[in-house]
């Protein structure tokens, strides 16, 4: 089951949005509009990406399209992310960060 949640109770600019489960085609959508809502009242996102479990090109296309006209910042990727992130080089374009207090203070 896949589920963007909002996280927003650390202070800071951005909000950060935590994403649980696979994201495909059929769910980027949902979680393309949390993002999209974010960015337009904050310029910005802080995507806490732990829980994220399976993801494809359309999620990477979401990630590259976002990074592209706002502040996106990337947080704690899966072993299965951080590959995919490698595999297709977009690790060197994006900004990840180990934890959100070292987004929020990027």
């Amino acid at each position: 089951m896949t589920s963007p949640t909002s996280q927003d109770s650390s202070p800071g600019p951005l909000p950060v949005i935590t994403p649980h489960g696979e994201f495909d085609y059929q769910t980027v959508p949902l979680l393309q509009t949390q993002i999209d809502t974010a960015v337009a009242i904050h310029g910005g996102v802080i995507l806490d990406a732990t829980d994220i479990t399976f993801t494809d090109s359309v999620f990477i296309t979401m990630l590259l399209a976002t990074h592209q006209r706002s502040r996106l910042r990337i947080v704690n990727p899966s072993p299965r992310l951080a590959r995919l992130l490698s595999t297709y080089g977009v690790d060197q374009v994006l900004h990840i960060y180990p934890t959100v207090h070292a987004a929020r203070n990027a």
